[in-house]
């Protein structure tokens, strides 16, 4: 039953990579008033996080679920009057819809984490995420198809279609989980007695790297995918139509997804810092090479950092709430909020593609693997240390 949030919210959030274009298109949008799109959809994981925390903790996982899933699917319906409204509107639907969806996250994640040993929580949410990215795989084909297949013609109308589906989908969900008997795993356990979130951070150091990592690996790969249609479409390196384009941002998120799946595997022998480390390098060398590089060579590189970012989220997030026992649920709160990255980052390269070009500025994200690849060497022994 968890599994299927993690796929539905893995396609919702990729379906952001086919909108922008789009809308750019339809309102005759600059790059960084296009990457609004994806400031107001994880912009509401900064300000829901918390109070989504918070919720989640007096109404347990199950009934947080129904929340978050009713409220996405009212964000989806928003998007009917919005083609008609304008682009104001849209983003208005997209920060709704993000709010939805960041509740799921903050009762997910977390969840996955204590059902089972400590040790093997890199690989349970590693499994999981694999699910995650099958969304965000199959998410830019359906997007393509049902978006920009009609968009010349269809103009703003071309969005009405897919989000009244994805609403009856999200709505149907929810009336499910309502109905749903699930296993009450660690909801209350930070009801009691709680560690203010000040001491929390200064006492374990580790969480505040975490925040930072998480932070810097959604922008980064959030801008990589929001870029990809406008990097495939220059003429030094693809020369592809949007619609083309489209179909290949799901190499990247299937990328993600075969690493996720195999990571679960890999993980349960490999340390997560070395792994986190040696993904983060990865990822830095085929950001540059698509950066100097042209023709097929860059538009892979590119393509194949889906790959190295597969196992980042899982890991990072496990080992930020490592040993915090109690202050979990209100770490997992602060983690979540960190995916505001996602609104910063692509903005940033937005500024960027304005004024170097599209292909140059993603230095920018290459530049955000870096701490990522310190995070992970810095805690590379985390999980052999023993319970306090």
């Amino acid at each position: 039953m968890v599994t299927m949030l993690f796929f539905m919210w893995g396609m919702i959030t990729a379906l952001n990579d086919v909108l922008i274009p789009h809308l750019r298109a339809v309102y005759t949008l600059s790059y960084v008033q296009a990457m609004l799109v994806q400031s107001c959809f994880f912009g509401a994981y900064f300000l829901i996080s918390l109070p989504a925390g918070a919720l989640v903790r007096r109404i347990g996982y199950q009934r947080g679920v129904v929340v978050g899933l009713t409220t996405a699917g009212i964000g989806c319906l928003m998007f009917y009057p919005a083609a008609q409204a304008g682009f104001g509107l849209f983003l208005a639907a997209l920060f709704v819809l993000a709010g939805g969806i960041t509740t799921l996250q903050v009762a997910a994640n977390p969840y996955v984490t204590v059902l089972g040993p400590a040790a093997t929580a890199s690989g349970r949410l590693t499994l999981t995420q694999g699910f995650n990215s099958l969304g965000t795989t199959v998410g830019p084909v359906v997007g393509a198809w049902l978006i920009l297949s009609d968009a010349t013609s269809a103009g703003a109308d071309a969005v009405k279609v897919p989000y009244l589906l994805l609403a009856g989908t999200l709505l149907a969900l929810a009336g499910a989980f309502a109905l749903a008997k699930l296993p009450q795993v660690g909801a209350t356990d930070d009801a009691g007695e709680r560690t203010p979130l000040r001491q929390l951070v200064r006492s374990h150091p580790r969480l505040l790297f975490a925040v930072l990592a998480i932070f810097l690996y959604v922008g980064a790969e959030v801008a990589i995918g929001s870029f990809i249609v406008n990097f495939l479409g220059e003429r030094h390196i693809s020369g592809l139509s949007v619609a083309s384009a489209a179909h290949y941002v799901s190499f990247y998120w299937g990328g993600a997804m075969v690493g996720r799946f195999v990571g679960a595997l890999v993980m349960r022998r490999v340390r997560a810092g070395l792994a986190l480390a040696v993904s983060a390098a990865m990822a830095v060398a085929l950001v540059l090479v698509a950066v100097l590089g042209s023709g097929p060579v860059a538009m892979w590189a590119i393509l194949a950092v889906g790959l190295c970012n597969a196992i980042m989220f899982p890991t990072i997030f496990s080992m930020g709430l490592h040993q915090l026992g109690a202050g979990a649920g209100q770490a997992a709160g602060l983690l979540c909020m960190a995916i505001v990255g996602g609104a910063v980052v692509p903005v940033g390269q937005g500024m960027l593609a304005d004024i170097v070009g599209v292909q140059w500025s993603f230095l920018l994200p290459a530049v955000c693997y870096l701490p990522i690849l310190w995070f992970g060497a810095r805690y590379v022994n985390l999980f052999r240390e023993k319970a306090a």
